[in-house]
This record gives structure tokens, C-alpha cells and sequence, in this order.
């Protein structure tokens, strides 16, 4: 990233944060992690290649709404359509055979059901959700948080306890989809500040001028250095907040603000590939200003630079409940 400038400017960041991170008020709107259409999907968080999938199956029935339908499909296979589990659950859609077999519908209508394909695969999850709706519709509470924990635990179990059963797998399960949802789905209002955002900046800031190292986590053997992500993992932990270790992960871990909505402490990310938040390649900490404090290169230090660059992808307002909602995915160190 191009455009750097001097450290100097630290107390004049240090105000914004300040003023920036506890003054906005805020709030997030509700309900995007319900059942019911309306819900429109932010810009490139679900691939290109699947959104006009994920929207039109999305809203197939009142239970389930696009935003519903990505955090499932993400929390399930990371949008790889190969992805086979050890329990052989296949797909983007992560059907066991056997599933598959009763719920996989022809969702192209090109004669046959392809358990690999996409194009079946994604609209079998909203069938087989909505047959799950329909099994416990019956039953009081919300109908998503219901939809969601007969997928989980059963329809039997739902029924029995009348709502979300008293499993801790289930509850968490629950939890996890409807938080996710929220970074699938285009805020309609402000979205909440963030109050872990001002510990986080001055741990960042601790590190400028720290040489950047690929793969870096600011560990012993590391000697103190960073690379992009490893830098904004580091900065939440020090209040708390577990972030997975690449920066196509993070973009995950909470709803996105707009460009003119940025607070300081917001994540803000750049790709080469505008429309796939999975081909995000570079992940920078915001302070306000137009600015963020980063890890940029091999041969750079940790310095603050430009946000607005022609690969600015968007922004993360990073919660806790969203990032312990990111499944537990293993990946490749972060190239930049």
C-alpha cells in the first residue's frame, strides 16, 4: 500500500479513536439472523459465481432469508464446492450421501442431482431448510432459531422441548448462524460501535515501525514481527476477541460498515477481486482519517497508510460474538 505518513501524527489518531469509538451513536438493526425476505446481501460477501443463487433460494420460504442461507453455506464448506468432511459430508452444501439421497433436489433442472454441484447442492439447503421449518412449525419462538436447531438436534428435539432444546451443541450452533448472518447482510442502519476498538489501535500502534514478516505472529521466534493479519489477530486479542489467522476469515468476524460509516478500529480489507470476499489478500486496522495502521510487505514496516486505494474491498466492525461464530477452520499464513 501506497502512501504512507509520519508517526508524529499518533495523538492526533489517538483523539479520533477516542472521540470516534465511544461518541457514534449507533445500532445495529436487528433481525438479519431471522427468517423472512427483505434481506439484502452486502456487497461481495458471498462469492460472485453463488449470490443469484443464494438470493433466490434464500427467500424461499419465511424461515430463511439470503443472509441465513450464506452464513450456513460459509460455516459449512467455506463456499469450496470439493469440500468433503471426515464424516463424508460432500459439497458446498456439506450433505452426508444418505441426506442427500431424501432432500437433494434437481435445483437447475437439468435432469439429474448432483451432490458436487452448486447449482443443486445450494438450492437443496434452502429445500431441506424449509422442510425442517415446516416439520416444527408448530412450535413457539422464532421460526429461523427453530429451522436451525431441527437441523441441529432434530425436529423431534425441537418439538419435545418446544423451542430450541437445552443442548449446549445446538444453543451454540444456533448462536453461531444467526451471529454469522449478520456479516452476510447489508446493514440498514449505523452499524454499532465498537467498544474493544481503542485497546486494540494502541496495541497496533506499539508496533509501528516493526520490520513486516510473512507469517508473521509477533511471537519470540518471530521477533516481535507481523504480517497483515497476523498483526490485526494479535491487536484483538490483547482485549479478548479471538480473530482466525487470514484476512479472508476476518472479513467475517462482524457487520460492515460503509466507507463513510468507518470507525477507528474497524478492519478494512483490499482485493484484487472486488465482487469474492474469499479473494480478500490484505487486511489493515483503521484509526481514522482516511488511515489505517498496517503490516504492508516484505521489505516494509509496520506504518500507517492510505485506505483509499483502487483494491479497497470494504470493512469489518469487528464483535466478539462474531468472531467465536467463524467456524474453526484451518488455512493457509496470509500472503501479505
Amino acid at each position: 500500500m501506497a502512501g504512507g505518513i509520519g508517526i508524529g501524527l499518533c495523538l492526533s489518531f489517538l483523539v479520533l479513536i477516542v472521540v470516534g469509538t465511544y461518541s457514534a451513536a449507533a445500532g445495529l438493526a436487528g433481525g438479519v439472523g431471522r427468517g423472512g425476505s427483505g434481506v439484502a446481501l452486502t456487497k461481495g460477501a458471498v462469492p460472485a459465481k453463488y449470490q443469484a443463487l443464494v438470493e433466490k433460494w434464500g427467500n424461499l420460504c419465511p424461515a430463511i432469508n439470503p443472509a441465513l442461507l450464506a452464513a450456513q453455506l460459509y460455516s459449512e464448506s467455506g463456499w469450496n464446492p470439493n469440500a468433503v468432511s471426515p464424516a463424508d459430508a460432500r459439497g458446498i452444501a456439506q450433505f452426508i450421501p444418505g441426506t442427500w439421497a431424501g432432500h437433494g433436489i434437481d435445483g437447475d433442472g437439468d435432469g439429474d442431482r448432483d451432490i458436487w454441484d452448486p447449482n443443486d447442492a445450494i438450492p437443496s439447503a434452502a429445500s431441506y431448510d424449509c422442510e425442517l421449518a415446516a416439520d416444527v412449525k408448530g412450535v413457539p419462538g422464532d421460526p429461523a432459531s427453530n429451522m436451525l436447531a431441527a437441523y441441529n438436534a432434530g425436529a423431534y428435539a425441537v418439538i419435545k422441548y418446544q423451542g430450541v432444546p437445552p443442548y449446549k451443541e445446538t444453543q451454540g450452533y444456533v448462536k453461531a448462524i444467526t451471529t454469522l448472518a449478520q456479516s452476510f447482510a447489508r446493514p440498514v442502519s449505523r452499524v454499532a460501535p465498537s467498544q474493544q476498538a481503542a485497546g486494540a489501535i494502541y496495541f497496533a500502534q506499539k508496533q509501528l515501525g516493526t520490520p513486516y514478516l510473512w507469517g508473521g505472529e509477533g511471537t519470540p521466534e518471530d521477533n516481535g514481527r507481523f504480517d497483515c493479519s497476523g498483526l490485526t489477530q494479535a491487536a484483538y486479542r490483547t482485549v479478548g476477541i479471538d480473530l482466525p489467522r487470514v484476512a479472508n476469515d476476518q472479513y467475517n468476524a462482524g457487520p460492515h460498515p460503509s466507507r463513510s460509516e468507518l470507525l477507528p478500529g474497524d478492519l478494512v480489507f483490499f482485493s484484487d477481486d472486488l465482487t469474492n470476499s474469499r479473494a480478500i489478500r490484505h487486511v489493515g486496522l483503521y484509526v481514522g482519517g482516511g488511515y489505517m495502521i498496517n503490516a504492508p510487505y516484505t521489505g516494509a514496516v509496520i506504518r500507517f497508510d492510505k485506505i483509499d486505494t483502487p483494491d479497497y474491498f470494504g470493512a469489518t466492525r469487528v464483535t466478539k460474538d462474531g468472531a467465536a461464530a467463524l467456524p474453526n477452520r484451518s488455512g493457509a499464513r496470509n500472503s501479505a
